[in-house]
């Protein structure tokens, strides 16, 4: 396996795309209410990009056909935006983006509510954005990476979730998917251990019901196998000689 390590000034291009990327986030929720579609989402999250002269990460990346994936309720990830896809009161909606900046990536993801949403919707959201602050308390260098996949899993089952299977976080930097794939459930095997530099995308996706889950037809949009509410909450970031730093946030 090779993990790239990045220096010094590739950090600063990471941090650069955090922030941006994080400004792509706030415009997106300011404007996520019921009637809007889905597809005009995905044009905001566009817009902001360009206008901060980035590239989006997901556009046409392996034949992806949007700048931003929105899914919704029982969509876990990847959801393809479209002119018919109407945001209803009380539907949870999740916003995956990347942003590209003089080369690098950063990537993250939200779920948000619109309007009202039910307790068991405003619990599972909750849930699952503390599920990855659980696990990047042990984003430190010396810990191994599958202390974070434990941490994230230990807390959702606990709140009485599971945690999609299928799916992993990765490695980020010059490409959007770099190694290590990060589980988010528990595993055999310790992981690589954490050094300082690791640039890491850390996303738990946490169902309701079970962990299954299936794709469309459209070959992208994934979906839990039972209909169930599925959340998605995702930062990159940098491991460090003390705290971990996320990327993907104002500073």
């Amino acid at each position: 396996m090779s993990v790239t390590i990045k220096s010094n000034h590739e950090i600063e291009l990471m941090r650069e795309a955090g922030r941006i990327l994080a400004i792509v986030h706030d415009e997106i929720e300011k404007n996520i209410r019921p009637g809007i579609t889905t597809y005009e989402i995905d044009k905001i999250g566009y817009d902001v990009i360009k206008s901060y002269d980035c590239i989006p990460s997901f556009l046409d990346y392996h034949g992806y056909p949007a700048s931003i994936c929105v899914s919704v309720n029982d969509e876990v990830v990847h959801g393809i935006p479209s002119k018919n896809r109407i945001i209803r009161e009380g539907d949870i909606v999740s916003v995956d983006a990347g942003v590209i900046y003089k080369g690098y990536h950063s990537d993250a993801a939200r779920t948000h509510a619109v309007g009202e949403i039910t307790p068991e919707a405003r619990r599972l959201i909750d849930a699952t954005k503390q599920s990855f602050f659980e696990g990047i308390k042990f984003a430190k260098a010396g810990n191994h990476l599958h202390d974070i996949s434990a941490a994230i899993e230990d807390y959702v089952v606990a709140q009485g979730y599971t945690v999609v299977r299928d799916l992993v976080g990765h490695g980020i930097g010059r490409a959007l998917h770099e190694e290590p794939e990060i589980p988010n459930f528990r595993v055999r095997r310790k992981g690589i251990k954490l050094v300082p530099g690791m640039t890491l995308a850390i996303e738990p996706m946490v169902n309701v019901g079970r962990p299954d889950v299936a794709w469309l037809d459209d070959e992208w949009t994934v979906v839990t196998h039972d209909g169930s509410l599925s959340a998605h909450y995702e930062n990159t970031v940098l491991i460090t000689d003390g705290e971990p730093e996320i990327l993907s946030y104002h500073k």
